[in-house]
């Protein structure tokens, strides 16, 4: 499952500029990972290619959109737009990919009331007080929540989603959740990933030593 998404990526990139088949060898080195194992992933979708053309592009983009739920359309919502929940908003693959930003909320007064363009087409979305969060998940029948707040507010944000009716929550504040059974939960931990490569930098270096 980890690896469909680096496909579909790759492969809607493909499609975006024309190119009507791929083979595997080709598909693999730009998914990075080895051909074996791509066909092998591909296999269970029942996609084998055709030998001597490769896979169909746009087939091969179906079926993989399908198996990640993503031929449907996913409400999202996203409480806390500071810079990096700004940013997620503006973002514009959410649309591309099957994901519809139906609500922004945030706690900050000064904040509330902001319109940003980050509906399909350009649309704006008014960002609402975070008091309105369960009206907002209701009114955009959410099933994904975003929480991009600070770390000490996140659990709170996390519980009301959960109450509200939101079953999957992407989470990048820094702070553990807790959330309970049946709750998909994905973190995204910036300052984690940052460490771990300067981690690699540093024993790169003789010795190993900064």
């Amino acid at each position: 499952m980890a690896r469909l998404p680096i496909y579909h990526r790759v492969l809607t990139g493909l499609v975006e500029v024309g190119i009507a088949t791929v083979s595997s060898e080709e598909l693999a080195a730009a998914s990075g990972v080895t051909s074996a194992k791509l066909r092998k992933d591909l296999s269970h979708l029942g996609s084998y290619g055709t030998r001597g053309v490769g896979y169909d592009t746009d087939y091969l983009v179906y079926q993989i959109a399908r198996e990640l739920g993503l031929t449907q359309d996913w409400p999202v919502v996203i409480v806390g737009v500071g810079n990096l929940g700004h940013a997620l908003a503006n973002y514009g693959g959410f649309a591309t990919r099957g994901f519809r930003v139906v609500g922004l909320l945030d706690a900050d007064p000064a904040r509330v009331g902001e319109k940003i363009p980050a509906g399909r087409d350009g649309e704006e979305i008014e960002v609402r007080g975070v008091h309105d969060l369960e009206d907002v998940v209701h009114d955009g029948d959410a099933r994904i929540g975003v929480i991009a707040t600070p770390a000490s507010a996140a659990q709170e944000v996390c519980d009301r989603l959960v109450a509200a009716g939101v079953t999957s929550i992407l989470n990048f504040a820094p702070a553990v959740l807790s959330t309970p059974d049946g709750i998909g939960l994905r973190k995204v931990d910036l300052a984690t990933e940052l460490q771990i490569l300067a981690f690699h930098e540093q024993r790169k270096r003789p010795g190993g030593q900064p």
